[in-house]
């Protein structure tokens, strides 16, 4: 019975939660736990924080971390950069520095921070050397996103088996499955799609992330109104997430829809997120059809 005891992990319903986007519940969940050991009541209290800043609730986050543990403290630069207006090249240096020094490397903490802003910059080869060697499992499945950011399919295989050995039926490696699927396409995308379904199915609501993934397996399939509402249940919660108005974007134009509609979700995705890829790359392409339209006015009046 004691051996029983020590095999349930305390924190399984907050990881699950965090892992597919819930953090509403990932929240609730650490709230409702004390941790019976000050190890679990650490981790406890990262899922607790990161679900916060997923949330974009950093203020609360920069109190409570004033009188947190020190092993907690890396997560002030995740909250820093995070933050609107920040001086992401004074952090990233401060990471550099940090990184170059070693003396956090021995803390999980700091290799999710360090590897997160990496990853946000897109900085990947960074980022994996953040994260080689590795033995956790989220750590792991953070190494097999980067592979993909890199299209090396190939070394995500790798990292999948890894995953798959440590825990097969896990949420995080069901996840990993569900996104080297996807990026490879063809039969993989239905396979996608049913991991993602099956998450839905088993821990129920889904954040932006595992949402967008099932989103954009439907829709590769042709199943656009699934795609629809998988992105309008997760919209629910997470209403200006700049992956969800994207795809509601996408979605809208492909069913038919006044054009309105699926420019309503642009406008938003442009005016509030400046800094997603998405943002930049369709500035850069009206800056350059402007330029381009301009070479071919006419220097007469006519």
């Amino acid at each position: 019975m004691a051996r029983q005891q020590q095999d349930v992990d305390e924190l399984f319903d907050v990881k699950n939660s965090f892992y597919v986007g819930n953090y509403q519940q990932a929240i609730n969940e650490a709230l409702s736990i004390n941790g019976s050991t000050p190890l679990i009541a650490l981790q406890k209290d990262a899922f607790l924080y990161r679900s916060y800043i997923a949330q974009g609730n950093h203020r609360i986050v920069q109190q409570e971390l004033k009188n947190a543990d020190p092993m907690l403290q890396p997560l002030k630069s995740l909250v820093e950069y995070l933050s609107p207006g920040a001086n992401k090249p004074v952090i990233v240096a401060d990471i550099d520095a940090r990184v170059a020094k070693g003396t956090e490397l021995a803390n999980e903490i700091f290799l999710l921070v360090a590897a997160t802003i990496y990853y946000h910059e897109e900085n990947y080869e960074a980022a994996l050397k953040i994260l080689h060697g590795a033995e956790s499992l989220e750590l792991r499945a953070f190494t097999l996103q980067c592979l993909l950011a890199m299209n090396r399919p190939d070394l995500a295989k790798k990292q999948l088996k890894l995953l798959q050995d440590i825990e097969d039926d896990g949420t995080l490696t069901q996840l990993a499955q569900a996104w080297l699927n996807l990026s490879q396409g063809g039969p993989g995308v239905q396979d996608a799609h049913y991991s993602i379904m099956e998450l839905a199915e088993r821990l129920g609501a889904l954040g932006a992330g595992p949402a967008a993934v099932g989103a954009a397996a439907a829709a590769s399939r042709g199943m656009w109104e699934e795609a629809e509402q998988l992105v309008t249940e997760a919209q629910a919660r997470a209403p200006q997430q700049p992956d969800l108005l994207l795809a509601q974007a996408v979605a809208a134009a492909h069913q038919g829809k006044p054009q309105e509609v699926s420019g309503r979700y642009l406008a938003q995705l442009l005016d509030s997120h400046p800094e997603h890829p998405f943002t930049k790359e369709y500035n850069a392409k009206s800056n350059e059809f402007k330029r381009l339209t301009a070479q071919y006015q006419p220097s007469v009046a006519s």
